[in-house]
């Protein structure tokens, strides 16, 4: 059997302020195999995303220390809506990248600045409050609302990842799989906050990495994965949504809890029926522009 990895480590994010365990803070699930392939999984919970960066690159690298190509999946955003880079004078993704990690100020004990860089992004794009909104009131400002802007202007509401989503859950009648837009900072479920602060963390592990692990689509492309095509590749990283696995709750697990160990499950089983490799392909009804989009600029959903 060609297995394409073997571990799974999901991450279901936080922009918790302040130390925090239990609901709405980081959950790490790792699945793994023993010597006779057999699954295993353990589940970590770390107070702050700084001790979770941390405790990621010891799981990494005990990973690797048995041999295992592993996959890294984060339930946040990797890729802004088409455009957001133009508009701050940026191309594609990795600047981008470079310039939330330039911004973001998330210091050891979970305080962190994510409502002023969301206003300065606002600022440098519209000199408004838009795209992002959503705030405490003690963080609103001239560029930074708690309300939702009546129109966001020239900026897609979503990015085509989550617009193919929303589709999926309007078609299976499920509300879960309705995929928030990133500039929402502020409420239950958003994502906008977990994205300015799960950034710098997948570049600190990415580059700790050092050249060995490749973010999907991004570096990797679009195309079913193999072998050859991880030769030398000993991580992949890619952006995962864990409504796209519904499961029942263990006894005492926290919604979190759950969405990462039903992730990290239902990818170890895909790929052990050699099923897998196919979720990395050109996801299907996509233009030649909209395949370039997701590939150089807002990312895509695996599974989507």
């Amino acid at each position: 059997m060609a297995r394409l990895f073997g571990a799974y480590v999901i991450v279901d994010w936080s922009a918790a302020e302040g130390k925090k365990t239990g609901e709405s803070s980081v959950w790490i699930g790792v699945m793994k195999r023993d010597v006779r392939f057999r699954l295993s999984y353990e589940a970590h919970n770390p107070a702050t995303r700084a001790e979770a960066v941390a405790l990621l690159k010891t799981i990494l690298a005990d990973l690797h220390k048995r041999g295992d190509r592993v996959f890294v999946g984060f339930d946040f955003n990797l890729g802004f809506p088409r455009g957001t880079a133009a508009k701050l004078g940026l191309n594609g993704w990795a600047q981008m990248w470079d310039f939330v990690v330039k911004n973001v100020v998330d210091k050891a004990d979970n305080t962190n600045n994510r409502f002023a860089v969301a206003a300065k992004i606002n600022r440098l794009t519209t000199d408004d409050a838009y795209p992002f909104w959503g705030c405490p009131r003690n963080a609103a400002q001239k560029w930074l609302s708690t309300l939702k802007p009546a129109s966001y202007g020239e900026f897609p509401e979503f990015r085509l990842t989550e617009e193919a989503a929303r589709k999926l859950g309007k078609s299976s009648q499920s509300k879960s799989v309705l995929a928030k837009s990133v500039w929402q900072m502020h409420g239950a479920g958003v994502v906008g906050g977990q994205t300015l602060l799960g950034i710098p963390a997948v570049k600190a592990l990415k580059d700790a990495l050092e050249g060995r692990a490749r973010l999907w689509p991004f570096e990797t492309g679009f195309g079913a994965l193999n072998a050859e095509a991880l030769d030398g590749v000993d991580t992949v990283l890619a952006e995962i949504y864990p409504s796209l696995y519904p499961g029942a709750p263990e006894a005492g697990e926290v919604k979190d809890a759950t969405q990462v160990r039903l992730t990290a499950t239902a990818l170890a089983e895909l790929d052990d029926k050699d099923a897998l490799a196919t979720k990395f392909a050109t996801p299907a009804g996509l233009s030649e522009e909209e395949v370039a989009i997701a590939r150089e600029e807002e990312g895509w959903i695996l599974g989507v």
